[in-house]
């Protein structure tokens, strides 16, 4: 599953294949499938937690000590849904983990609470997401301040996942851009354009100074100008070689970074493409034989006499 995963990410991005994973998922705004289900699983107990267990019965399943603010549970004696169970069944407490490996049979709900856990600070009854009107005499918030508390429990979730995405997957020391959810603004200049920025953000791209599986030792000076280093913001710019092209698309763009004009813009997303597209910045040294040297093949061996 995480193969596929990374293939997805890597197919999104049109990043290389040695791009590490923690930058690659960073690039494609796609978190690691492990703390995705991590974070699905609660959502799916928010939505249990949060449904009126008179008409859900899997909410009318939910532990008695669940602070919900409707007190109906379904019955013990209804027999299809304690097939499998014991005759003396103890509903698990719902702050409770269950136990692994399990002492006793649970009802999945009993598991499922428990992931509502970490969403239940500071909050005394779960909200109730009613679509109707509530019923008399019961002392029910209005649905409209449900449906806020109900959101603002899934944007806590979606932090939750955020900080775990940063915490369990850090990426390298030299890339500087945090996780997000949101697609970047530079991926609709395409697939091409658009990985060439992918790729020259991850550090895993054509340009000189980005370090190669193949070569320990690399020459990191660019090849077109010589004054420096080719790293990303070289070649957006400082590079004299492309100085004309700069001054004339990305007059406006001081400097690069995720809270940029160059990335947010849509007019300097607009020259960012021209820009990239004219000075062929990280294209492959095939597609750009101007700019590069190629070592001499090594002299054939004497022939013996």
């Amino acid at each position: 599953m995480n193969s596929s995963w990374r293939r997805v990410q890597r197919w999104t991005t049109n990043n290389l294949f040695s791009t590490p994973s923690s930058i690659l998922s960073r690039e494609a705004c796609l978190p690691p499938i492990i703390s995705y289900c991590g974070y699905r699983r609660p959502l799916a107990a928010l939505g249990i937690a949060c449904a009126p267990p008179t008409g859900n019965p899997a909410s009318a399943r939910l532990p008695p000590s669940f602070p919900s603010l409707f007190t109906f549970r379904a019955q013990d004696s209804s027999r299809p849904l304690m097939r499998g169970l014991s005759s003396v069944y103890l509903p698990l407490n719902w702050q409770t983990e269950v136990p692994s490996p399990p002492l006793r049979k649970h009802l999945p709900v009993d598991a499922l609470a428990h992931l509502n856990l970490p969403l239940q600070e500071g909050l005394t009854p779960f909200p109730l997401v009613l679509d109707a009107t509530p019923p008399l005499g019961t002392e029910i918030t209005p649905p409209k301040m449900m449906k806020k508390t109900y959101r603002a429990l899934r944007s806590h979730s979606r932090n939750m996942l955020q900080q775990d995405w940063a915490a369990k997957w850090p990426a390298l020391h030299y890339y500087e851009h945090p996780p997000s959810f949101s697609p970047h603004p530079f991926s609709r200049l395409g697939k091409f354009l658009g990985g060439r920025i992918h790729r020259m953000r991850a550090g895993k791209s054509y340009l000189a100074a980005h370090p190669v599986w193949f070569d320990d030792y690399p020459d990191t000076t660019c090849p077109r100008c010589g004054t420096g280093p080719e790293s990303f913001q070289h070649t957006m710019l400082t590079s004299p070689a492309r100085s004309g092209a700069r001054n004339l698309l990305l007059k406006e763009a001081s400097s690069r970074g995720h809270d940029t004009t160059l990335c947010t813009d849509p007019s300097l997303r607009r020259a960012l493409d021209e820009y990239i597209a004219y000075t062929k910045t990280s294209f492959p040294p095939d597609m750009t034989p101007n700019f590069f040297t190629y070592p001499s093949p090594p002299p054939p061996p004497p022939r013996p006499r």
